[in-house]
């Protein structure tokens, strides 16, 4: 124990000399500011000095090989190993910044008496070399000691951070340890963007290009997702790498050959890139080299994130970038500060001594050489004067693009920031001669604060603030990309992605002013996985394969489709019916068996007829009631037959017109019972035949059945059984008017339901019933000897009653709507109509044309003569 305690305190000894010999170097450090030289420095960098500093960290240069260390070369070596390959279009970015501090130092509203300065170094597309800058903007200018602040350095109040994703985040990763602002704008609100912008346009078959890294990967895993929900599939996803190095780009090609080949052979004709411009540059030597290789040519439709804006390093200016005519990229929102491009137009080589990245600048974008002394081989010398304006926009643009206005709008949001925290500092009464003392010494976290509430509107007339997550608020512009034949790019404004609009409507865009790839013809492109289904088809997934992928199959009976590609058929509401490609509903017709129809129209008219017919009849029987004709065989009954006939015949018109609540209930009972009735009177008339020849036996009892009493009690018990059922049939399940919606294609069938299909049965049974035992009874009756006999004519009657009926209740069953109801008025009618000729005709033929036959005599001689 007492050992751990005399070494612990030995440790602590030890420690305490550590501490004072570290704080007596960094007081000598302090008051001498004797720091050694950095011994590699970064070749590429633009310093402009001020009370307070920006830093920025770019990429305008890039190296040919990978091969930079930190340990083996020195500066010369560097740049002779190396190899710079510039991008000349990105130089825009340090213009907009060097811009921006320009005005705001000119502007005796802000930071008065205060100037901005700003310390931007290059980055190299790699991030060993990001994160050696990003610590050299820490450090005191020319010297590389990171957290150590010499008494004449400016203060680093804030970094911009860099047009490339990655290089953002390695840049955040320290600036997080300072507790530095770093100004960003948040990009992945776009993502949305392009799905509604795939969804507008009916894209949903594209391929998907991604940079091969980690922002990679997290961009697929948050974008297939996406897709997937709103029904949008990926055909396939390719992987782009993040840069090539010379070495690399034989490996490149060989590797990816394969790949191309796929793509430009596959169904998608929209391509949705997320990478950067390091990617792009590899893209474009794939997209060349495979020009040697046979390969067909890829006339597809790209659209690609803000992360692009089709520069070219030096290398590629003279390569073709036809291929990505009528691309379509959601671009940082940036409008036009005023001056700006006055300012891009005064620059040359000699503009000041300060900027490490002109020389590489101009010599990229102008293929010539600054200095004579390097000059190689045939290249030119630069005179100086060369004009920007005639750079094409893959290397130089002097409208202020989306980036460099993002890096306008930092410079300015930092500078509004320290304007606030000058007036805070002022608010508590820092003494007139040591307030600039005071404001220098703020710190950078300190900015945070200030940074969240400001609102200014900048000289391009737009109002930048920031949201609750402390994120610049900047829209997107919908940029459709013409590459014209000349080398030159022109940008259009087609649309927007505004953040701040209503759900649903943060997508504004004009398809007419939108230019398509040439090879669609100025048609809009389609990319689905196959043909679409037409109108009358529905989408039928293939097992297997994306729900992107499928069959047409045709709709059902009853369903309809009236739009392309619909993942299921609808039904038509019950008022409507498909029309015959089953693309739309048709409005139904309402069917009844009318008056005003020819059908209707013909059923009526020969009932009505028939009413006739049988008043006639009746006025001529009673007419001739005292003849032996009209009085044989009981003339009650007959007038009781004639009577339920004409009522079988008028009540055929209660089937005819639109069905009503009174109608439905009168129709099949008013059927039955005048029907039970007529039956029933031929019933009596043929019983009353039998019991008269039996009556004229010697010593027969018959004689006093014979005559009205007989037919009384056979017509009425026969017809009170069938009231009986019909009473019953009203009181349990009455019918009722129905509308039929489904029977008939294209009707609306206005019916009387019968309530109980058993009770109607019944109704006709019992009816059916009556008649077979009328027709046996007249049959074997048929020749017995009396005068006027009516049993053959009933038989004949009869057997045409039954005929009626029993080919009735087939053709009633396979018939619907008014054709049923008119098969059962033909059915009515024609019995009728049967039993009227059949038993009354013969008699009329001769109470008109044989008159002589109707006489008393005459009867005994025909019944002497059958005897």
């Amino acid at each position: 124990m007492g050992f751990s305690v005399g070494r612990r305190r030995f440790l602590n000894g030890i420690i305490l000399v550590a501490v004072c010999h570290l704080l007596l170097l960094y007081k000598s450090l302090l008051m001498n500011c004797s720091i050694p030289d950095d011994p590699l420095p970064i070749p590429h960098e633009f310093y402009q000095p001020g009370d307070f500093i920006i830093g920025a960290v770019v990429s305008q240069v890039g190296f040919f090989y990978d091969e930079v260390s930190f340990t083996s070369q020195s500066t010369e070596e560097l740049s002779e190993l190396t190899m710079y390959r510039s991008v000349p279009k990105n130089y825009q970015h340090l213009l907009a910044l060097a811009f921006a501090v320009k005005e705001i130092n000119e502007n005796p509203k802000i930071l008065s008496n205060l100037t901005l300065g700003f310390h931007i170094l290059n980055s190299y597309y790699a991030a060993r070399m990001t994160y050696k800058a990003t610590l050299s903007l820490f450090s005191t200018p020319q010297r590389f000691v990171p957290n150590f602040r010499c008494h004449s350095q400016n203060i680093l109040i804030a970094l911009v951070g860099g047009c490339i994703s990655e290089i953002t985040a390695n840049v955040a990763t320290l600036s997080a340890w300072y507790k530095t602002p770093q100004m960003v704008p948040n990009e992945t609100h776009q993502y949305k963007g392009v799905v509604t912008l795939l969804q507008h346009f009916r894209w949903t078959w594209i391929g998907l290009f991604a940079v091969d890294d980690d922002k990679g990967d997290l961009f697929v895993r948050t974008m297939v997702p996406m897709l997937s929900q709103n029904g949008i599939c990926c055909a396939f996803i390719y992987r782009l790498p993040y840069w090539a190095y010379t070495e690399e780009m034989a490996d490149l090609v060989f590797q990816h050959g394969q790949s191309y080949n796929n793509i430009t052979e596959g169904k998608a004709n929209v391509f949705f890139v997320y990478g950067e411009n390091p990617s792009f540059y590899s893209l474009r030597i794939l997209l060349f080299t495979t020009t040697f290789l046979a390969s067909p040519p890829l006339g597809k439709m790209w659209i690609v994130t803000s992360h692009w804006d089709f520069e070219s390093p030096s290398m590629q200016k003279d390569w073709d970038i036809e291929t990505f005519h009528g691309s379509i990229s959601f671009t940082v929102h940036s409008n036009q500060p005023k001056g700006f491009k006055g300012f891009a137009q005064s620059i040359k080589p000699s503009w000041t001594r300060r900027d490490g990245f002109i020389q590489g600048f101009w010599e990229g974008s102008f293929s010539c050489s600054l200095d004579s002394s390097k000059r190689e081989g045939e290249e030119k010398p630069c005179t100086g004067d060369e004009n920007l304006e005639t750079l094409p926009g893959t290397l130089f643009e002097m409208t202020m693009t989306g980036h460099s206005y993002s890096v306008y709008n930092a410079v300015y949001a930092i500078a509004h920031a320290l304007h606030t925290s000058n007036k805070s500092i002022l608010k508590h009464r820092r003494l007139a001669h040591g307030w600039k003392w005071a404001f220098q010494n703020v710190q950078p976290w300190q900015l945070h604060h200030f940074l969240s509430r400001i609102s200014f509107n900048n000289s391009a007339g737009d109002t930048v603030h920031f949201n609750e997550n402390r994120e610049i608020v900047a829209g997107f512009d919908i940029t459709n990309w013409l590459m014209l034949p000349n080398g030159s790019v022109v940008r259009v404004k087609v649309g927007k992605l505004d953040l701040q609009a209503p759900s649903g409507q943060e997508l504004t865009i004009n398809e007419d002013q939108i230019v398509w790839h040439n090879i669609f013809n100025q048609v809009l492109p389609l990319s689905v996985c196959n043909d679409n289904c037409y109108p009358g088809y529905m989408r039928k997934k293939k097992e297997g394969q994306a729900f992107c992928c499928y069959d047409c199959a045709p709709c059902q009976e009853g369903t309809i489709s009236n739009q392309k590609d619909m993942n299921a058929c609808v039904t038509c509401p019950e008022d409507q019916y498909p029309n015959k490609d089953k693309t739309q509903c048709i409005p139904r017709v309402v069917s009844y068996l009318s008056y005003k129809e020819a059908l209707g129209a013909i059923l009526a008219t020969l009932a009505i007829s028939l009413v006739f017919i049988t008043i006639l009849l009746l006025r001529m029987f009673l007419k001739h009631k005292d003849t032996p004709i009209v009085r044989a065989n009981n003339r009650s009954i007959t007038y009781v037959l004639l009577i339920s006939l004409l009522l079988c015949f008028a009540c055929a018109l209660l089937f005819i017109g639109q069905p009503g609540k009174v109608t439905c209930l009168l129709r099949q009972t008013v059927f039955g019972l005048v029907f039970s009735v007529a039956i029933s009177s031929i019933l009596a008339k043929t019983i009353m035949v039998v019991l008269a020849f039996m009556a004229t036996k010697p010593g027969s009892r018959m004689r006093t059945w014979v005559g009205k009493r007989m037919a009384v009690l056979i017509v009425l018990p026969c017809s009170f059984i069938q009231a009986g059922i019909c009473v019953a049939w009203l009181s349990t399940s009455p019918p009722f008017p129905h509308v039929d919606m489904h029977s008939l294609d294209g009707k609306i069938i206005l019916e009387c339901n019968e309530g109980s299909a058993s009770m109607f049965y019944c109704v006709l049974g019992y009816l059916a019933f009556l008649a077979i035992v009328s027709f046996f009874v007249a049959f074997l009756a048929r020749k017995l000897p009396d005068s006027f006999n009516e049993a053959k004519f009933i038989t004949f009657s009869m057997l045409v009653f039954c005929s009626v009926w029993v080919s009735f209740v087939p053709a009633y069953l396979s018939t619907k709507g008014k054709y049923m109801v008119a098969v059962e008025i033909f059915s009515i009618l024609s019995s009728s109509a049967g039993l009227l000729a059949f038993i009354f005709f013969p008699k009329c033929y001769i109470i008109i044309l044989k008159p002589e036959l109707n006489s008393r005599d005459q009867l005994r001689r025909i019944r002497h003569e059958r005897i």
